[in-house]
């Protein structure tokens, strides 16, 4: 087969970039516009020293943020005291935010700065989906219960800047988790997820200070558009469709030329395509994020993607069986799925139930294995697994990134076209329970393509290639225990 010439990929970009265009808004930056990040240490530092030069906005969408991140709050802080202009706003998840409520916890942690500085100033909001009601959410305990629905975007927004990435706001995530942190110079793109997040807020309830011995109060505000998740679940979805809707659609994009499939793509072009997955808060449902990461896969099956390379990476293994399908349908040169080894796994070790995760993702990465023999891809296709020591003793980290990068055929001098980063863990909770944020890059500049594969290689610097006889070993094997906790959990309608 003769080397596709760069006329050809430019076609192929255009053709990815059509279908997108049907699906989600879009934004053109240059390549300086849009810096990589490596390491969790970098991307702390990168995120203080913005914050200290913030001169209107700080938002900071995140599951939580650790109790215990007292220089980052007093870095937040300093920035409030130098600027009487900025306003901080932080939206968190209710559940995780709240979890460990009387003790300190991450709205207890915040709520000083409303104390200090005045609603006006500083706003907390934590969301509570409503998949979680009723008699469900009291019997269900703690942490456990974060199994039906979580506020899981990663949005760090300072002034016209913008992190996207899949860490959290905690001391791990700033020093032993490796994830992935892409840092963007655009005021309309920081506008647009700012008003993601902002209409987010308004869904959710808003934490005040208080005398009480917690420090705080959780309530839902009269302006809110919405009755509570916890009062009226119905009204409150239809009433998040009606607010959050309108921001998914194609009129959000700037007036942007650019080229069809039947007109080459500009080499120079970079395209962000915003990924929303907003299920608990739309019926019908219009998020953008898996038609987005299915429509890409399904052209990577078509006859003119064929020999295109591709990594799937994600810190927990347990993608959909739609988007293992639609992975296995593509002939690539050769793809590659990265996995973290369970001495990567956040929950190695942790206590009660969630230490059975590690080995739950185990049994699904030897299916997963299976699944790749039996479609006669095994010579296409590998799975590697991330190991950096173990995450319980000293020196060890965990791995969390997620994310897929895309190769044109005959490109692997230069690097990925296309590539995926966000919150996302493309699992079932992913699409059908939590709130998702992440961006597609499409480009055609070979700078910003080599730094996205300068990323794709750094992240597989500790990982190995396995097997089927790695999951022979009997430190492998998993119990009886695990399965039935795995078909538990999916009974009672949540998710790993």
């Amino acid at each position: 087969m003769a080397a596709p010439t760069p006329q050809s990929n430019s076609s192929l970009l255009g053709a990815i970039t059509t279908e997108l265009d049907k699906i989600s808004p879009r934004f053109e930056i240059k390549q300086s516009q849009m810096e990589i990040l490596k390491s969790p240490t970098e991307f702390y530092e990168t995120l203080k020293a913005k914050i200290l030069k913030a001169r209107r906005r700080i938002y900071l969408s995140t599951l939580y943020i650790g109790k215990t991140e007292h220089e980052l709050i007093s870095t937040i802080r300093e920035a409030l005291i130098k600027n009487p202009d900025l306003q901080v706003s932080f939206l968190t998840d209710a559940l995780r935010g709240t979890r460990e409520t009387p003790l300190p916890s991450c709205a207890s942690l915040l709520v000083p700065l409303v104390a200090e500085f005045g609603p006006k100033r500083v706003e907390i909001r934590m969301f509570h989906t409503p998949n979680l009601t009723g008699v469900r959410k009291q019997v269900i305990p703690r942490r456990i219960n974060e199994g039906w629905g979580l506020q899981h975007m990663k949005l760090y927004g300072v002034d016209d800047e913008l992190i996207m990435s899949g860490a959290n706001l905690s001391d791990d995530y700033f020093t032993n988790r490796q994830d992935r942190y892409h840092v963007f110079s655009s005021a309309e793109i920081t506008s647009y997820f700012s008003k993601i997040h902002s209409t987010v807020c308004s869904l959710s309830y808003l934490i005040e200070p208080s005398s009480d011995p917690t420090g705080y109060t959780m309530a839902w505000p009269t302006t809110n558009p919405s009755p509570s998740p916890l009062d009226n679940p119905k009204a409150f979805k239809s009433a998040a469709t009606t607010t959050l809707s309108p921001l998914l659609t194609l009129s959000n994009s700037p007036s942007l030329p650019f080229p069809t499939s039947s007109s080459p793509t500009s080499p120079s072009k970079t395209l962000i395509y915003p990924l929303l997955q907003l299920t608990p808060l739309l019926s019908p449902n219009t998020s953008t994020e898996q038609p987005a990461i299915h429509t890409l896969l399904r052209l990577l099956s078509t006859p003119p993607f064929t020999h295109s390379r591709w990594t799937f990476t994600a810190g927990y293994f347990n993608m959909t069986p739609a988007l293992r399908r639609l992975l296995l349908a593509t002939r690539p040169a050769h793809g590659t799925v990265l996995a973290a080894h369970p001495h990567a796994n956040g929950f190695y070790n942790s206590p009660g139930v969630s230490g059975m995760l590690p080995a739950a993702y185990t049994l699904l990465a030897r299916r997963f294995l299976g699944y790749v023999r039996r479609s006669g891809q095994s010579e296409r296709i590998e799975l590697r697994e991330w190991k950096r020591g173990v995450v319980s003793e000293a020196g060890g980290w965990t791995y969390h990134a997620k994310g897929i990068w895309v190769t044109l055929p005959g490109e692997e001098g230069v690097g990925p076209s296309v590539s995926v980063v966000g919150s996302s863990n493309y699992t079932k909770r992913s699409y059908e329970l939590d709130i998702e944020a992440g961006v597609a890059i499409v480009t055609g500049d070979e700078g910003l393509k080599r730094k996205l594969r300068e990323e794709e290689v750094w992240l597989q610097e500790h990982a190995k290639t396995v097997g089927r006889e790695e999951f022979e070993k009997p430190e492998r094997r998993v119990g009886v225990t695990v399965r039935l906790a795995m078909w538990v959990v999916r009974v009672l309608g949540g998710a790993l």
